[in-house]
């Protein structure tokens, strides 16, 4: 099969996922001509669309595509033949469906790796009274007022794009505009609009910490999910022509790539230090962070990364009921009943109940990986990677590996 026409049809077959399931596809910024043709077809059977994604990935091994892009998409077509099966109703075991679609295992987490996590914010937090209450009370004093929380996003940000400008380079037309928004499931959200511009939602509801802002803000736009839109679209999509890259789908692993490298991106563009760094911007608009504390607390809180994906693996592998699994949520996040049902809500809502494993794997795949590279190659440059190959979690697997 001629590549460009395989990517033609995987490009229209992600967006007929789309027509099935609203928010599908992440980013389309390719021809819309492609767009029209999938509006005017027919309503997709998820029968047909499992058929199209296994005779897609047949022919990618003979299409003549340099190994990386072949690994891209056969991985993604396999997890878009598994969300068709679901579509279609057809049972899937949950890890089954986790690692079909983002191309890792899950397991449950170690219980004695959360004690540890919370015998260390005791000892951060010392006083009377149980933990989660002295853990509430230095959430209370991180909370930003929801009146301050834009232009605390924007200084955020513009000191963010600063450091990504000079250490990976951004085109330079590139623009995020930042709104707050309400009644989402998640706490921020990047919707890259094609030419180098995204628009990232902030959820209010959330109850946002000064503490939580420059992870958020480098999440979604400096080093994150924008400047790696704009990288890509840059250099993968424009320099080379790989078309497969102008779609992001949900369910696939390019989100548990995407997930881990902007879970990362304060630690490689600011890294150490990052508390104290935030705290002096925010203190510029008047507002006071305990930025050692809240570095050392999530240092602390590290430990406990797996909590949320074993209260996915309770939900919908082993039967847990909703009141259960807030209160596991509870017991080791130590988070209140009003934000354990927030997270619950993510983890049930039909499109996102296996995507937590993005953060959760994501993060740990590429830490470690970060943390493998040769002494003499610098964290920037390894980290630079992530943002312009198409890279996928078993290729970063077998790299280690080697």
């Amino acid at each position: 099969m001629d590549p460009g026409d395989l990517v033609r049809d995987y490009i229209r077959l992600g967006l007929r996922f789309d027509r099935l399931v609203d928010g599908f596809v992440d980013a389309f910024t390719g021809d819309p001509a492609l767009q029209r043709q999938v509006a005017a077809e027919p309503s997709p059977d998820p029968t047909t669309l499992r058929r199209q994604a296994r005779e897609l990935a047949a022919e990618v091994a003979g299409a003549g595509f340099e190994p990386d892009r072949a690994r891209f998409l056969s991985c993604h077509l396999a997890a878009l033949e598994c969300s068709a099966r679901r579509l279609a109703g057809e049972p899937v075991a949950f890890p089954a469906e986790v690692q079909t679609y983002f191309d890792v295992e899950i397991h449950q987490g170690d219980p004695e790796q959360y004690e540890q996590a919370h015998r260390a914010l005791d000892e951060l937090l010392p006083g009377a009274g149980p933990l989660s209450d002295r853990l509430a009370a230095y959430r209370a004093r991180d909370e930003i007022p929801p009146a301050r929380l834009e232009e605390a996003v924007h200084a955020l940000s513009s000191a963010l794009r600063d450091k990504v400008r000079d250490e990976f380079g951004l085109p330079p037309e590139e623009t995020v505009n930042y709104e707050v928004v309400t009644d989402e499931p998640w706490s921020g959200f990047n919707y890259y609009l094609g030419r180098y511009r995204s628009r990232v939602a902030i959820n209010a509801d959330v109850g946002h910490r000064m503490s939580h802002l420059p992870h958020l803000v480098a999440h979604e736009s400096y080093p994150g999910h924008h400047t790696e839109h704009c990288r890509k679209e840059s250099g993968l999509v424009v320099r080379r022509g790989h078309g497969e890259q102008t779609i992001f789908l949900v369910n696939t692993p390019q989100c548990l790539m995407a997930e881990g490298l902007a879970d990362l991106g304060l630690h490689a563009v600011v890294g150490a230090g990052w508390g104290p760094w935030a705290q002096e911007i925010l203190a510029d608009l008047g507002l006071h962070m305990e930025g050692e504390l809240a570095e050392r607390a999530e240092l602390a809180m590290g430990s406990l990364l797996s909590v949320r994906q074993d209260a996915a693996l309770l939900l919908h592998d082993r039967g847990a009921s909703q009141d259960d699994v807030v209160a596991y949520l509870r017991r080791w996040l130590l988070v209140p009943e009003e934000r354990a049902r927030q997270i619950l809500r993510f983890l049930a809502h039909p499109l996102w109940r296996a995507y937590t494993s993005t953060y959760v794997e994501g993060y740990r795949l590429l830490r470690a990986w970060l943390d493998a590279r040769p002494a003499a190659e610098p964290l920037g440059q390894r980290y630079l990677r992530l943002l312009d190959e198409p890279l996928v979690p078993s290729a970063i697997r077998a790299e280690m590996a080697a």
